[in-house]
């Protein structure tokens, strides 16, 4: 008897992704399949030994079986839904490429105008940018569209990261806003969007696409219009709120054009329109879109451990930062199997990943978590966690002057001998807060100059470091703060405070006309350039890029 062809990860891919029934028979009689459940005859294949495709669940079918034979490893599971098998076999040159299923699914109205050609013309003159654009969002557009349709949404919706970040799930605004879908910290934790040490889920790609759905359609429950709801997005609901508000009160029409608004907001539904535009017929701009398979690019690959990030992508035979593209919501060298049950990897690497993972001798994560038991300067957490005072500063981001206070989490190595993971509580609930040490400090604000300012010019300024200022803002050392942008810098409190603040004096120096302003008073010097009392309080809306 011959034997069975053996199911490589690119055949089994073709066979889990096959829309039409006699693709499935065609390529399920040649590849070696595991003992078919019961169930309906239009199931999915069977694929091999470790792989679980997830599919529209019915109740009669039965769970799938293991081959004896085959090492105990988790299973992989696909990160978005198959879609439903089509019976229609003329459907399966659509099937090969995903732009037709975007622009089938394209159903909000259009807009046209002056603000739409800008922003064509704008997209139309740089086709490199567009195609490196459209080339990282290929990663991530087949499971943004599964969601979206499986929700009844407009697919004009799965473009909208194209305006958001260019499709970069790393991608952070000066406004604080991160991910692909732009979150501000306090909306992402209105929509479960965990921030803490170990990482941010804002940056992560499932679960920041569930988030952004779930919010724009929130949005369009309130407003019963998806221009409107794009520009509560963009603007936050409370203004597009008022602004429907006050032209009802004139007898104004409230439709998106008819509202008052910033320019930002007053283009943004512009230029997803553009986008829309230019996927619509990218011939009529002289640019041409790279094929996107309509089937996914990456997996959901569980993990049961703390792993390394390097040591996960070196597992996988990917580089360090294509790993990263994909997992990116990971703040800290190391990801904690409680907080982050799973990686996603493409097809072909996740096997591998899983193969080598099983292979592999010796610890997987080479950091751990320490809780500090009472607030202490970061040499006592040193000496107690057995690391150099410089190292333990620099992966936990504490700048010189300041105490850890109790409670708060340090990453730390993992002792030679240590196997404990770390908890699920400590995973999910991370914080680091620290205190000035010695006299107490006051936050205060100013704007950045009309040149902007870097991180490192704000340190020399006010006489800090730069790893402080780039703490006290969420940005990075190497940072440079944008023209107008809002600058926090932490002052000793009380009447040395004065003396403490250089960047006051420079940027009188910088503004001869409030000059005589500034001798009158203190009060009125701060006045003079702008410098003031930070609120404290995190805008719950999205901010605009």
């Amino acid at each position: 008897m011959t034997a069975p062809q053996p199911c490589t990860p690119a055949r089994a891919l073709r066979l889990a992704a096959a829309a039409a029934a006699f693709a499935l028979l065609t390529l399920a009689a040649g590849c070696a399949s595991l003992p078919a459940p019961e169930g309906p005859a239009e199931s999915a294949p069977a694929l091999p030994a470790g792989l679980v495709v997830l599919t529209e669940p019915t109740p009669e079918s039965a769970p799938a079986t293991e081959a004896a034979a085959t090492p105990p490893v988790e299973p992989l599971t696909l990160a978005s839904e198959l879609p439903r098998t089509r019976l229609d076999p003329l459907q399966d040159a659509k099937r090969a490429d995903l732009w037709p299923r975007v622009r089938d699914g394209f159903a909000m109205a259009d807009l046209d105008g002056d603000l739409v050609r800008k922003w064509e013309q704008w997209y139309a003159r740089d086709p490199a940018y567009v195609q490196r654009m459209t080339e990282r969002g290929g990663r991530y557009l087949f499971h943004i569209v599964e969601e979206v349709q499986r929700r009844n949404m407009p697919a004009e919706i799965a473009l909208l990261p194209f305006i958001e970040s260019a499709f970069n799930p790393q991608a952070q605004s000066h406004a604080k806003a991160s991910g692909m879908w732009q979150f501000m910290p306090a909306t992402g934790k209105d929509f479960e969007l965990r921030q803490n040490v170990f990482r941010d889920d804002r940056r992560d790609v499932l679960a920041s696409t569930r988030a952004a759905l779930d919010y724009l359609q929130r949005l369009y429950t309130q407003f019963g219009d998806w221009h409107l709801a794009l520009a509560a997005y963009n603007w936050g609901q409370g203004n597009v709120q008022r602004a429907i508000d006050r032209n009802r009160r004139a007898g104004l029409p409230t439709d998106y054009p008819s509202l008052r608004m910033p320019q930002e907001t007053r283009e943004y539904v512009p230029k997803l329109q553009a986008v829309k535009n230019i996927v619509r017929h990218p011939e009529a701009f002289a640019l041409t879109l790279p094929a996107l398979g309509d089937h996914p690019f990456f997996l959901s690959v569980s993990i049961d451990r703390d792993i390394d990030v390097a040591l996960a992508a070196r597992l996988a035979g990917l580089p360090l930062d294509e790993f990263k593209q994909l997992n990116p919501q990971m703040n800290k060298p190391v990801i904690l199997a409680a907080g982050t049950p799973q990686v996603l990897l493409p097809y072909d690497n996740a096997n591998r990943f899983l193969r080598a993972l099983n292979e592999h001798q010796g610890a997987l994560a080479s950091w751990t978590a320490w809780v500090a038991p009472r607030t202490v300067k970061p040499s006592e957490a040193a000496r107690l966690t057995g690391m150099n005072e410089t190292e333990l500063r620099e992966i936990n981001l504490i700048p010189p002057r300041m105490l850890v206070k109790l409670g708060s989490t340090l990453l730390v190595p993992r002792a030679a001998n240590g196997s404990k993971d770390v908890s699920e509580h400590i995973a999910e609930n991370a914080v680091m807060n620290l205190a000035p040490e010695g006299r107490a400090l006051r936050k205060v604000g100013f704007k950045a100059g009309r040149q902007g300012d870097s991180v490192a010019a704000v340190a020399r300024r006010y006489r800090v470091s730069a790893a402080q200022v780039a703490l006290w803002n969420g940005v990075s050392a190497q940072a440079r703060f944008k023209a107008g942008q809002a600058v926090v810098v932490m002052l000793p409190a009380g009447k040395g405070s004065a003396k403490a603040a250089p960047a006051m004096r420079h940027a009188t120096k910088a503004a001869p006309a409030t000059r005589h302003a500034a001798k009158a008073s203190a009060a009125r010097k701060r006045a003079a350039v702008r410098v003031h009392l930070a609120q404290g309080s995190a805008d719950s809306q999205i901010a605009p890029r």
